[in-house]
This record gives C-alpha cells, structure tokens and sequence, in this order.
C-alpha cells in the first residue's frame, strides 16, 4: 500500500465550542430524486462526530429539482431548511448559506467533498471570514480534523482555533471515509428559508450525462480503463463486463485526456474519488494520482500487460497479462 505520513498543522478559524451551544449546518448534495444523494449520508455521520448538538439539513433546490421526503432522511437530522433557488450555482447557494448562519449561528457547517461541495463552501467560507478544511476524511474532535496530502502521500492533523465566535468551523468531507448514515425517518421540523438569487450570474445551460448504470462515485462495483485501452471503441469490453457486474465504468486521467471517454469518468486526484467493494483496473499503470482516487477500494484486481506496473503494488489481485484477451474472457464467465 502507499505510505502514509502525519504532519500536523494549525488553522485560525474556529472559536472553543464552550463559548455557545454546538451546532451544525449541513449542506446537502443536489438530487434528482426524492432521496439525499449518498455522499450528503456519509457527511451526517461525519458531522455527528463534531459534537452531540443539532444538525440543520439545508436543502438547496432549484425549481427543476425533486423535494427531498422527509420520511428517508436520517434520524440524525433535527431540523431542515428549504431554499428554493431559480438555479443552483454557486453565488447563490453560498448566499444561502451565509444567510441561514446569520439566522441560527451554527457552530460548524459541513458539506460533501463532491465538485459541488468543493465548488461552494470554500465560497461560502470566504463570506463568512472562515478558512475551509478541505477533504477531511476523520474527524478527532469538534476542532481537530485528518486530511490527505500530496496525493494521498502523508495525512494532516488540523486544529482550528479562533476567538472569535461568530466565525463557524466549515469542512467538506470526503463521502467514502465514513459510513452512509441510516436510520431513516427523522421527525426534524421543515421551514423555508427566503434567499435572493445571485445577481452576478445566470445559468444559461447545463449538459448532463445521463447512464442506467449506477453512479460512479456511489457504485459498489467499478470497472475502470487506463491508456492500455488504446481508444475509445474498446471500452465498449468494459462496459459489458461492468453490466455483467452491475457496476460503473470509470477511467484513469490518461483515458480521458486521450479522449476515450468523457471527463465524467474520471477517476483520481482530479477527478473522481471511489472506495466500491470490488475495483477492476484495467490497462491502468497506476500513477500515484490515480492510485489516490480508488486505493481504498475494499478489493482492488489489476489487469496490466506489464508486470512492473505500480498497480500491481495495491492490487488484492493482478494478472499480467493481455487485457484484450482477458477481459472478453472475464465477461464470458460471469
């Protein structure tokens, strides 16, 4: 496995917790179903490791999107604020935020470490005169977080301190470090919370790629293809392996800047980061940046004609040999 080194580090943004009542604002993911997407559960069980005190789902909608039920959100959850936006971006929703801390004060507020939560707290943070902790993937108390570095390379103890009270703590987390939250069926009071739309920017289009195989970041089995694959007509052996699998395809960076496959794809640093019960690379090398989106994988198989490939080395399994051999194969008994 890649080693993993400590350093530790201090951060002003944070008051004591002794100084008010803890509190937290979490931020849930947008979902195009009637469910909170499964990064927002693992960010309620990370955000019930700050402190015992009342969590706020705030629900950013636009007027396209789905309500979430009320009856699927964890037990976890004691209040719940709407804000109904004419789109989500992220002027808006950082408005939002900023606005229901102004309200109730929140101690801590918390979002996925997903391109949406990454894109907006950071912003909302700025706002708020805070400094973000990123990527947190263990939370040792209401102050002190763990968070990768260099790619997964060494881990980071982080203390917040601050004074002053009114500037919350605020940490994306990264959804596959903690557990889904469950215990669905909350009895948290629902209220609207009345937020101005952002006056600097419209959403003029979106393009979403639409897939019935599960979503990749959430998918208990990915298949994912590297620069071995030689083009993009060849990844059509693993999207049959993966159908066979009920899993998702992903791709490493070199696929996708190769143009393989579209960017949606992409798993590692600067893409995509998974921990599916079964990995399958697939004529991937192995650089360290990809090794940092899937190595905790709970079962990783490598196949690379090249038996010196770094993949091998966090590979639970590997075989050295001809992908195009191997994969039909692969598919053909399953």
């Amino acid at each position: 496995m890649i080693p993993t080194r400590q350093a530790f580090l201090r951060i002003p943004t944070r008051l004591s917790s002794t100084i008010r009542h803890a509190s937290t604002l979490l931020i849930a993911e947008p979902s195009t179903t009637t469910t909170l997407a499964p990064a927002t559960c693992s960010a309620i069980t990370a955000a019930q490791k700050l402190h015992s005190g009342p969590i706020t789902l705030l629900n950013l909608t636009s007027t396209t999107d789905t309500t979430t039920d009320p009856s699927t959100i964890p037990s976890a959850i004691t209040h719940i604020l709407n804000a109904n936006l004419p789109s989500i971006l992220a002027e808006s929703a950082s408005t939002a935020i900023s606005q229901a801390h102004a309200l109730n004060g929140y101690t801590h507020i918390v979002a996925p470490a997903t391109k949406f939560g990454s894109h907006v707290l950071p912003r909302a943070a700025a706002m708020l005169g805070s400094s973000a902790v990123t990527d947190v993937v263990e939370v040792l108390g209401e102050a002190t977080f763990i968070r990768p570095l260099y790619a997964g390379n060494a881990l980071c103890k982080v203390q917040c301190t601050e004074a002053d009270e009114s500037i919350p703590t605020m940490i994306t987390v990264r959804s596959t470090a903690f557990t889904k939250a469950d215990g669905a069926g909350s009895t948290a009071d629902v209220q609207t919370l009345e937020s101005e739309p952002s006056a600097l920017t419209e959403l003029v289009g979106a393009s979403v790629s639409k897939s019935n195989r599960p979503d990749l970041a959430s998918a208990s089995v990915v298949v994912s293809g590297g620069r071995g694959m030689k083009n993009g007509e060849n990844f059509k052996l693993l999207e049959e392996l993966a159908d066979k699998l009920n899993g998702a395809v992903g791709a490493s960076r070199a696929a996708v800047d190769a143009g393989f496959v579209p960017n949606d794809l992409q798993v590692g640093q600067t893409g995509k980061v998974v921990a599916p019960d079964l990995y399958i690379a697939v004529g991937i090398s192995g650089a360290i940046q990809h090794l940092s989106g899937m190595k905790d994988s709970k079962t990783i198989v490598a196949v690379n004609n090249d038996p010196e490939a770094p993949i091998f080395q966090v590979a639970d399994y590997g075989l050295a040999d001809d992908l195009f051999k191997v994969v039909p194969e692969m598919t053909e008994k399953l």
